[in-house]
This record gives structure tokens, sequence and C-alpha cells, in this order.
């Protein structure tokens, strides 16, 4: 999600309901639901869910109002002990709100969570708990600019390409038509993906950070080796020196063949260039095969609540097959986390768009351990340094290890 939302919702559970199964006669109730949305489709999707809920509810009413600034809103609500009943909690920070007691457990209490694809689940169980479902996700595909590859007489990217035939593409192209083969920014959100393609993990079986340790060191050398040379061959650049703010912007205004974007890039191209014949695949092969990475929110629970049923009931419809249903049909963008709901979503999205629900079994999140900021900084530096030529890819490891370990005795 690029941008959050803050949701109120006032619910009033006037007489009845059903949870699971049991029917639960209560008073009135005030239930408050805040969340995260990335833009006018997505709030109209919550809306339609949120009406579907009050329709199969009778006496129950949800409110709606937005915030521009959610984590923050989120972090001073929990500072503060009134936080609200149900809430979207990014991936990034399940680590740290599960081991700060804010969140409710969610097992026993959903419809079918075995539908939830596991990697997805995964993201949301620290220490064995899965405390909250993913509502829907992204994950990165390779986007690429069919006129551009037309003019460089390259055959378009297929689901079986490996780095080399990116680095081959991307030259051919370069060479033909003056025009970048790919434009990346310099970050560990796209760059973990190749990464992860090179064999690298960020956590062993046991939970323990592993980045860039024995043989993670080489795959996180080859992935930034990958980055340095197409930079050297002229076939990489960033958003920044095309004169876009992100990848999105520069791909869509043509300055360079092939991006690497999640879902959310759909609606921007479609409604930003509706003029660009653009198609997307999985990413390439690595030379430990495929890989991705995933972005998710998921509606938890908040833990001092004093209607944790109802809050379940809203959360398991909003998430459950319902809920995820309406996700499917809307196709507005992320898709829904229910493996069953995926041909509903490229019914609606259209099958050209495959590649974002293909990978989703295996598609790692990116979760750094809770105080890692200065390690984001400095990796996300050193990438950048790699690019420029300034450090070698060693170098960038050996660094951002360091700092990690460093944070890690604290």
């Amino acid at each position: 999600m690029r941008k959050f939302l803050l949701v109120t919702g006032v619910l009033c559970l006037a007489v009845v309901f059903s949870l699971g199964g049991a029917v639960l006669a209560q008073d009135e109730v005030t239930l408050q639901l805040w969340g995260a949305s990335s833009g006018e489709a997505e709030n109209r999707a919550l809306e339609e869910q949120v009406a579907a809920f009050e329709e199969a509810n009778p006496g129950i009413k949800v409110e709606i109002t937005f915030s521009p600034e959610y984590e923050t809103t989120l972090q001073t609500a929990f500072a503060s002990g009134e936080y609200p009943n149900v809430f979207y909690v990014p991936q990034a920070r399940i680590a740290e709100y599960a081991s700060s007691g804010v969140l409710d457990t969610a097992e026993g209490k959903l419809t079918d969570p075995e539908d939830i694809y596991p990697s997805l689940a995964e993201v949301f169980t620290v220490d064995g708990t899965f405390y909250c479902p993913p509502k829907d996700f992204s994950i990165l595909g390779l986007e690429f600019n069919r006129a551009l590859f037309d003019e460089a007489g390259v055959e378009y990217p297929t689901a079986d390409w490996t780095w080399e035939d990116l680095q081959s593409a991307a030259q051919a192209i370069t060479d033909a038509t003056g025009t970048p083969g790919l434009v990346i920014s310099a970050d560990l959100d796209r760059w973990m993906a190749f990464y992860v393609q090179a064999g690298g993990e960020l956590y062993n079986e046991d939970g323990e950070w592993v980045f860039g340790e024995g043989d993670n060191f080489d795959a996180a050398v080859q992935a930034l080796e990958l980055w340095r040379s197409m930079r050297e061959a002229g076939t990489l650049v960033t958003p920044a020196e095309v004169g876009a703010g992100w990848n999105g912007e520069a791909f869509g205004n043509g300055a360079a063949a092939m991006t690497v974007e999640g879902n959310w890039v759909i609606q921007f191209l479609l409604d930003t260039y509706p003029d660009l014949d653009w198609g997307v695949v999985p990413l390439p092969a690595g030379p430990a095969g495929e890989g991705t990475l995933t972005f998710t929110v998921c509606l938890a629970v908040g833990a001092d609540n004093a209607y944790p049923e109802e809050s379940w009931a809203l959360v398991d419809f909003l998430t459950g097959p319902e809920g995820s249903r309406m996700t499917a049909e809307t196709g507005f963008g992320p898709a829904p986390a229910r493996a069953s709901t995926a041909d509903l979503w490229l019914e609606a999205r259209g099958e050209e768009y495959s590649a974002f629900v293909d990978a989703a079994a295996d598609a790692v999140a990116p979760i750094l351990p809770v105080g890692f900021t200065a390690f984001r900084d400095t990796l996300n530096g050193n990438i950048q340094q790699v690019i420029d030529g300034s450090m070698t890819p060693e170098e960038a490891i050996e660094d951002a290890v360091s700092v990690a370990q460093d944070l890690l005795d604290e």
C-alpha cells in the first residue's frame, strides 16, 4: 500500500448476529475499524464490503473516515491505550505489535483459514502464533513496454526468462533505441527479490536473522553484481535519473523498456498512461530459481477490546470467503488473500495480469527485525553506491551485515 487510510467504523449491534454458527444476543455496541487504502478504488471496495456486512447483520452500521498519517495515528492510539477494536497492520509492523501485546490472536476464529495462501498467513505468524488474516496482497512482476521491444526487434519476456535473458534484452533495446532497458529504484524492496532468486534467505527455520551469512553472502553479492553490471553496460537507470518519482511513473513515461512493480501499478498505468501498450510476466529466475516479494496488510483485532467476538465477526466477513469474493470481483488492484478467489480476480482484472497471482504461494515478504531502520537505510544507501560505482557488492554487503550485527547485539 502506497498511502494509508484511517477508517473509523461505528457498528451498532441491535439484537442478533451469527458468528461461526453461534447466535449472539447483545445490546447495542460500537466498534472502531481503522484501515489503510491505496486510493479511491480501494475506498469504494471497502465501503461495498461494509455495506454487505451491514445487510447481513441488521442493526450494524459502519461510519468511514480518512486520515493521511495512519501509522502515526495508530501509534498514538496505542500509547494512549485508547486504540480501535479492529485495525490494519502492515507486514513490517506485525512483530512489533505482537510483542507489545496490542493484538488478539486469530486461532480458531476464522472461516476456512486453510484457504489463505500459506505464504501470506506465515507473514502474520509470530513465534508460532497466527495473529491476523491478510486482507489482500500484491507481488512484484516484470512490466515491459511492447512498443520498445518491437522497435528493437526483441521478443517479449516470458515466464521462463532468466537473469541472462533480462540482461540480453535490456542490452539489445538500449543499443537499438537509446532507451535504457530497465528502470528500478535502488532500494531493498525491489533488490531483495533478486537476492531471493540467487538463493538468499532472510531468516532460517528457527526464525533467526541470517541475511548475508554464509551462502547468503554469496547470494547477496550475486544480486548486487547483476545490478552493477547492468549499470556499467548502460542498461539500468533509477527513476530519479530519468526525472521520475518512482518506477511506475518512469515506465509510463517510456523512460525504460522494463521495470519491477506490484499490482498497484495496474490501475496507475491504465489511468495515467491509457495509450501505453504494456504487459507483465513473473520476475526472471536467478541462479537458484524463481523468486519474488509480497506486500500485504492484515486486519487485526485489538487485545484490549470490550467486544472481541463482534470484532472477529467483522474481520471474518471482510477477509473471509464473502469479503474475498468481493475484493476479487472489484479487481481494483491487490488480489484477495484466499487461493479460492484467484480465478475470480483474474476474470475481473484480466488474465493478462496472472503474473500477479501465479507466484503468490512462494512469494517472500521483505520483513526486517524490529528496530532495523538503520540496516534498511544502510543497505539502501549501499545499493545506490554499488550502482554509482563507488562501492563493490562485497563491500556493500559486509557493511550492511556489520550494521545488522550491531543492532542484534544491542
